[in-house]
């Protein structure tokens, strides 16, 4: 991918820059002095990698990416904040990821995930393994995005939210409160049960997710309030995916989702939401 074993003429490259011999470099792509590439990492025409950003191995950046920018936020005062990136991770084209608004923290982006074009990932962010956000799909400041999560296009979430592990945002929808582990979030800040095929995808057995199911069923269909829901749910929740799913809303701080009531979504036989 993009010119390989070579560095194209018109790309510039800061002398300071620290880029391993393997990486390969397109048309006019631009690297500012503090980043750090390392093996097989490929950047395509006019990507630009700035700040103090450090990316492991393996990773592709497509057209127009830029990569380590500033924060957007009107408290930062240009000090050199970081962006960590890990392994195997593919940028589409004109994705943006902002590095950190304090040099105490950083934006982290952990290994194989794939962040489709147009998608924005902005300060201290931080995403951990295997999640995917479709075209258009907008993480504001301080989001935690958990393992395998599927984030589809156009989707936005609100400041200081957390997306649980295979949970799925389908498409337009938009969160400012938190999204439990293993649910599909609809239109805002509303759910409408479990993410069966994600499940079945991760091998959570029918066991595992019937089990799932009542836990979800009394977390948010149960009519009652957070703390007795959380307290019933827990006398149900045996396995790990159960628990999991009944400890983050126990210790959610600005909220969670809730269910929308019946809609018109894919259902199975043994383990709907």
């Amino acid at each position: 991918m993009f010119y390989p074993g070579m560095i194209h003429p018109t790309a510039i490259i800061h002398p300071q820059a620290r880029l391993h011999p393997t990486v390969r470099v397109g048309p006019y792509a631009i690297v500012d002095e503090a980043v750090v590439i390392g093996a097989d990492c490929a950047l395509g025409p006019y990507v630009h990698i700035t700040g103090v950003t450090s990316i492991g191995t393996g990773n592709q950046f497509h057209t127009g990416c830029v990569i380590g920018d500033a924060p957007q936020d009107l408290k930062y005062k240009n000090e050199p904040t970081r962006l960590v990136i890990g392994d195997r991770n593919v940028f589409r084209e004109h994705v943006t990821v902002h590095r950190s608004n304090k040099i105490a923290g950083q934006t982290m982006i952990g290994s194989d995930n794939f962040l489709m074009q147009h998608s924005h990932v902005a300060h201290d962010c931080v995403i951990g393994h295997h999640v995917i956000m479709a075209g258009g799909a907008l993480l504001a400041g301080h989001v935690t995005v958990e393992d395998r999560a599927f984030i589809s296009g156009n989707c936005m979430a609100h400041q200081f939210v957390t997306i649980g592990t295979l949970a799925i945002m389908q498409g337009g929808s938009g969160i400012s409160k938190d999204l439990p582990p293993y649910c599909v979030a609809v239109q805002v800040n509303s759910l409408c049960g479990l993410n069966v095929i994600g499940l079945r995808r991760a091998g959570l057995n029918p066991a595992e997710r019937q089990e799932l199911k009542r836990v979800y069923r009394t977390l948010f269909r149960s009519g009652l309030n957070r703390a007795e829901a959380v307290a019933r749910a827990r006398t149900e929740s045996a396995g790990e995916a159960a628990t999991r799913l009944t400890e983050f809303v126990a210790a959610s701080r600005r909220g969670v989702c809730v269910d929308a009531g019946p809609l018109p979504v894919e259902d199975d036989q043994d383990d709907a939401g």
